[in-house]
């Protein structure tokens, strides 16, 4: 009988006892912003051809010219490589060049889109949203001067005279 008891006793204590222990999990998110230029539209021309051209400027308009992927809130820039583009010993200030940030075909929700940015070597902001998304669309309309300012312009035996900077877009969380 005493076994007996033992025995039950032995059970008893081999099924109460136990072992705990704990993990902690954390999720970990890091920033990821991307941002890709339209592979069609890595060139953009802004061509006087006509007087009107001369006189009231030249737009080209780019739907769709940005992709970006934010996780969260951010800004996307634009800068010029230098504050005047230039061909020989002449050149076209980059702030005469305006830009033109708009909903593109996949929307941010609530972001704010810049108008008539003037071109500039410092970065200037264009886009501005609190929220992230996957894909979103982009587009920028560029608008030369008007007002006959690039009238003087034009370097006899060259058709086109080009003058040409490198746009820089950067896309940053906030």
């Amino acid at each position: 009988m005493k076994k007996c008891i033992l025995a039950s006793f032995a059970l008893v204590g081999f099924a109460t006892l136990k072992a705990q222990q704990n993990v902690t999990l954390n999720v970990r998110l890091k920033p990821i912003q991307t941002l890709v230029v339209n592979n069609a539209q890595k060139v953009v021309n802004l061509d006087y051809v006509t007087k009107d051209d001369y006189a009231n400027g030249v737009t080209s308009v780019n739907a769709d010219h940005l992709s970006i992927y934010s996780t969260g809130g951010f800004q996307v820039k634009v800068k010029s490589a230098n504050a005047a583009l230039q061909n020989g010993n002449k050149n076209i200030q980059a702030n005469t060049i305006q830009i033109k940030a708009s909903a593109g075909s996949d929307a941010i929700n609530g972001a704010q889109y810049a108008q008539n940015v003037q071109l500039s070597a410092n970065e200037t902001t264009l886009v501005t949203s609190t929220h992230g998304g996957v894909d979103k669309k982009i587009s920028v309309e560029y608008k030369g001067a008007g007002a006959n300012a690039y009238l003087d312009n034009y370097i006899a035996g060259q058709d086109p005279t080009v003058y040409t900077t490198e746009l820089t877009y950067t896309i940053v969380s906030q």
